[in-house]
């Protein structure tokens, strides 16, 4: 297992014996609600519909198998419909009044961000299942997607081993672009890239009118050096942005782009032929060939009794997740949130992948990191995978106010961002990446 220096020591992981799956007679009248929240309508619906379906298919897949702690799983589905102080109402109310055991949603960071008070005030906890920019570790928060070192670092050294030495940050404007491209940049300056062959820029979400960014993109890359687009654009703005790439002439051979939040959903909007060869980063694709996730994408399309629906990332990061609920409930033997959470370090489960997955103690899990060329099918052909696992590191070591700092939740540190050089707790503090 491959590990950052500052976080290997973090790493709790004890391959536990499995759940057994034997039938449980159901409590009458009594189940254990599970919240989802994800935006239904919006201009994200594009990517978080699909992760509320699936997560209503591993709850009837848990049902099947006896529920938990002999009870019935039910879920309970509210729409935040990409409005980011909704989010936080959403929660509330899925907290307070459905009274749900944990939830599960959340794609953007600033819907993230946005929830985050309400889950600590009301002691809940929030399984967040998309890639982010890091500089955070919340105790009632586990990160099941990819932190920058499991996707945005892996995804520049790949790049620079093809020789790109001209790089164009494009993002979406919120957070998560933002922190991530101040760490790429960081990082590609320590490598010894100059500022001048660094461009960033950033449009609104649900943009449309790429004509002129694209252009932009297209003129920055007639230097005569090789020239990449690490893309940190979200939602249905990757369909018109990549329509424009095409319409334009920006091939892969020319200009390849690298996507942190393109996947099989989005792709499956998009006429592929003239993207094939750009490329993506991810810890899952669909085209994997594993037993594992065979059987996954069988039981997809079984359930949603629809051939065409692909499977992607953040719907890993959501089995993955789930199950480590499921058995972190079954360890503690109740749903009550503080047990929960301390029973969650050191979890380990099966990924699609062909490995596992386990929690670290600063509340984030291994990952392999895969870069996925796109197909004229709409999938990917995995082009470099890591050698190893690789646990997600909380806070960068590229950002001077960060690199002193690590989570652990465990006691008796109980800590998001103890600061190494002063051996306090209390650091930088999320609220310093979120600026």
């Amino acid at each position: 297992m491959r590990l950052s220096t500052k976080a290997g020591w973090l790493l709790s992981a004890y391959a536990g014996a499995m759940i057994a799956s034997g039938a449980s007679a159901f409590a009458a009248d009594d189940t254990i609600k599970v919240g989802i929240l994800h935006s239904l309508s919006g201009t994200m619906a594009i990517s978080e519909t699909t992760l509320k379906d699936a997560m209503l298919m591993l709850i009837d897949e848990q049902n099947a198998k006896g529920g938990l702690l002999g009870k019935k799983l039910e879920a309970v589905v509210v729409d935040p419909a990409s409005d980011w102080p909704l989010f936080a109402e959403k929660a509330r109310g899925l907290i307070a009044q459905d009274k749900v055991s944990a939830v599960f949603g959340c794609w953007t960071s600033v819907s993230r961000k946005s929830v985050l008070p309400v889950f600590k005030e009301l002691d809940s906890i929030l399984f967040y299942p998309v890639q982010y920019e890091g500089e955070e570790s919340e105790r009632n928060v586990f990160y099941t997607g990819a932190a920058p070192n499991q996707q945005a670092i892996p995804a520049v050294d790949y790049l620079m081993g093809e020789g790109v030495e001209r790089w164009v940050l494009e993002g979406t404007d919120y957070v998560y672009p933002r922190t991530t491209n101040k760490i790429l940049e960081a990082y590609l300056q320590a490598k010894g890239v100059k500022p001048e062959d660094i461009k960033t820029n950033y449009t609104p979400f649900g943009f449309s009118d790429w004509q002129t960014e694209v252009s932009a993109i297209k003129e920055f890359g007639a230097s005569g050096k090789k020239t990449a687009v690490v893309s940190t654009v979200n939602g249905d703005a990757n369909v018109p942005f990549y329509k424009e790439l095409a319409n334009q002439g920006i091939t892969a051979e020319q200009t390849p782009v690298m996507a942190f939040s393109v996947g099989e959903e989005e792709l499956a909007g998009i006429d592929t032929k003239p993207l094939v060869g750009h490329l993506a980063a991810w810890n899952y694709f669909q085209s994997v060939e594993t037993p594992e996730n065979e059987a996954f994408i069988a039981k997809w399309k079984e359930f949603t009794k629809n051939d065409k629906r692909v499977t992607n990332d953040p719907m890993e990061a959501h089995y993955i997740g789930f199950n480590m609920w499921v058995k972190a409930v079954e360890k503690a033997g109740t749903i009550d949130p503080d047990a929960v959470i301390d029973a969650m370090v050191g979890v380990s489960v099966p990924n699609l992948t062909g490995g596992y997955a386990s929690m670290g103690a600063n509340h984030h899990i291994t990952k392999p990191v895969l870069i996925g060329e796109i197909q004229d099918d709409g999938q990917f052909e995995v082009v470099y995978e890591t050698p190893g696992l690789v646990l997600g590191d909380e806070w960068s070591d590229f950002l001077p106010e960060s690199k002193p700092l690590i989570a652990d939740w465990r006691a008796p540190m109980s800590c998001g961002n103890f600061n190494t050089a002063t051996g306090k707790c209390g650091g930088a503090g999320t609220q310093a990446a979120a600026n």
